[in-house]
C-alpha cells in the first residue's frame, strides 16, 4: 500500500526507554520517513550513515578529508574510518540526551563499536525498532520509484543481501530484549503509532 503523501508528527512524547534508539528496515520500508518523525517526536536528532559522512566532509577536518578521498575513489568507507565518523557525530552536544540512528550498525562488528562508544557516554542502546514489510511489497515500492537501477531483479538482490547482513545484528538485540518488530505494510500514521507504542511500552 502506498505511503501517505504527508504526515504531521504527533506531540512530543516521553518514553521509558533510553533515548538511544536504532531503526532498522530494508530498502522501501519507509525507515527514513519514520526515523524523521520519531526523532522530532522525541526531540532528538535523526542520524543516518549518509548524513554523518556528508557532515564529516563538510567540516573540512582531517577526518573529513579522509572520508572525502575514500568516497571520491568510489570505495566503501572502511569500518575504522566509519567508527571515527560515528564517534565524532555522537559526542556532539545535540546527541548527549539521545539520538535515533538510521543505517548503523550493519554488522556485528559495528554493533560492538556502537556499544563501546555508548559505554564511554555511560549509556547503551535502549530500543531497536525493526520495520518489517513483505518482500513483494518492498519490490513494488522500489520499482515504482522509476529510477533506472530500480528493477525488480536488482531490488530482490538488494533485499537478499540486506537480510543476510542484518539478521545476525538483530539477533544480538533480540537476545538483549530491546528488539521491537513493527508491521510496516500499513499507512505512515499507523506505523508511527506502533513505533511510538513500542517505545512507550519498553523498559
Amino acid at each position: 500500500m502506498d505511503a501517505e503523501a504527508s504526515y504531521e508528527a504527533p506531540a512530543p512524547m516521553e518514553t521509558s526507554c533510553s533515548n538511544f534508539v536504532v531503526v532498522f528496515g530494508p530498502p522501501g520500508s519507509g525507515k527514513g520517513t519514520q526515523a524523521a518523525i520519531l526523532a522530532e517526536k522525541l526531540g532528538i536528532p535523526a542520524i543516518s550513515t549518509g548524513a554523518m559522512l556528508r557532515d564529516a566532509v563538510a567540516e573540512g577536518s582531517e577526518l573529513g578529508h579522509r572520508v572525502e578521498e575514500i568516497m571520491n575513489s568510489g570505495a566503501l568507507v572502511d569500518d575504522a574510518t566509519m567508527t571515527d565518523v560515528l564517534r565524532a557525530r555522537l559526542i556532539r552536544q545535540d546527541s548527549q540526551e539521545g539520538f535515533l540512528l538510521d543505517g548503523y550498525p550493519r554488522t556485528i562488528e559495528q554493533a560492538e563499536t556502537l556499544d563501546r562508544i555508548l559505554a564511554d557516554m555511560d549509556s547503551a542502546v535502549g530500543a531497536v525498532l525493526m520495520i518489517r514489510v513483505p518482500d513483494e511489497e518492498l519490490i513494488r515500492r522500489i520499482v515504482s520509484r522509476g529510477r533506472a537501477d530500480d528493477t525488480a531483479e536488482v531490488a530482490a538482490t538488494r533485499l537478499s543481501v540486506y537480510r543476510e547482513k542484518t539478521a545476525p545484528v538483530l539477533r544480538i538485540y533480540e537476545d538483549r530484549g530491546v528488539l521491537h518488530e513493527i508491521d510496516g505494510n500499513r499507512p505512515i500514521k499507523a506505523v508511527t503509532e506502533s513505533l511510538v507504542g513500542s517505545l512507550e511500552g519498553c523498559n
